[in-house]
């Protein structure tokens, strides 16, 4: 899921093995052993879900995401055809779509896009076959100050009111809350959370963390400011602080990275009477 602008695939996976690790820590702890349908919502560039018919090769596997580009990436990505791509908004995707129950359901750093999102997951509980899953990770590191900074500029920034409020889009859920919502839809649950330090090298040009953040958190204020003259007014700045923040250290800067993550099974319901 994507609700802002164009995402480039190349810019992301510029980290790739960075951000895939979270995304195995949680895979990891997802119990099924033989699903027949498996569906990634908020796929993206399909690197995650390639994972995920590498690991169950004789499921079903859906992507879903609402970036067209993404998509392009991952059809690209998909030589063996071993994924069924699906366009769509998660907040609008229906599970009825895909014609049988599902017994995985996964979704991998897309969730802080989709404001809300805690009320999707009562309609994705639903869609579960009894013992089927659901698995979610997102970060959880809005407090940092890879983050924190973002909006500390953006309001010394001539447009500070637009860039608040598109900053503002970002947000998740504590892991107690999502523990305690997958709960009460009749789940076992397990919440945790894990803070990642990444160690990321330093080259020539721009802060690696800045480098980062382009294209994920970024996204919202480099959408936002078109113009060559109003983005140097917030990235000169940002930058600076960026490297105070996290300094540059024997040609590395150390990135801090916190993950919060929930794995539910769907318990079968008691019998009637």
């Amino acid at each position: 899921m994507r609700t802002t602008g164009t995402w480039d695939p190349t810019a992301y996976a510029r980290y790739g093995g960075e951000r895939t690790r979270p995304f195995l820590d949680l895979l990891a702890r997802i119990g099924a052993e033989d699903p027949h349908l498996v569906v990634d919502l908020g796929c993206g560039s399909g690197m995650s879900t390639l994972l995920l018919a590498k690991r169950w090769p004789q499921a079903r596997i859906i992507g879903v995401d609402s970036s067209a580009s993404m998509l392009e990436a991952a059809r690209e990505a998909d030589t063996d055809g071993a994924v069924e791509w699906v366009e769509a908004d998660l907040r609008a995707w229906d599970p009825a779509t895909v014609g049988a129950p599902v017994d995985v359901i996964v979704t991998n750093a897309a969730l802080q896009w989709v404001p809300g999102h805690l009320g999707l997951l009562d309609r994705w509980v639903a869609a579960l076959a009894p013992d089927g899953w659901l698995a979610l990770q997102v970060p959880g590191n809005f407090h940092a100050p890879s983050h924190a900074l973002m909006g500390q500029v953006a309001q010394t920034h001539p447009r500070a009111v637009e860039l608040e409020d598109a900053l503002d889009l970002l947000g998740v859920a504590e892991p107690a809350t999502y523990l305690r919502t997958l709960s009460r839809l009749g789940c076992e649950v397990d919440a945790w959370e894990t803070t990642y330090q990444h160690v990321l090298e330093a080259g020539e040009g721009e802060h690696p963390v800045l480098t980062w953040v382009r294209s994920t958190g970024l996204r919202p204020v480099l959408d936002l400011l078109t113009e060559d003259e109003e983005l140097e007014a917030f990235l000169t700045p940002y930058e600076a602080a960026l490297h105070t923040a996290y300094p540059i250290l024997d040609g590395t800067a150390v990135f801090g990275f916190r993950r919060i993550f929930a794995v539910a099974r769907r318990l079968p319901s008691p019998p009637a009477g």
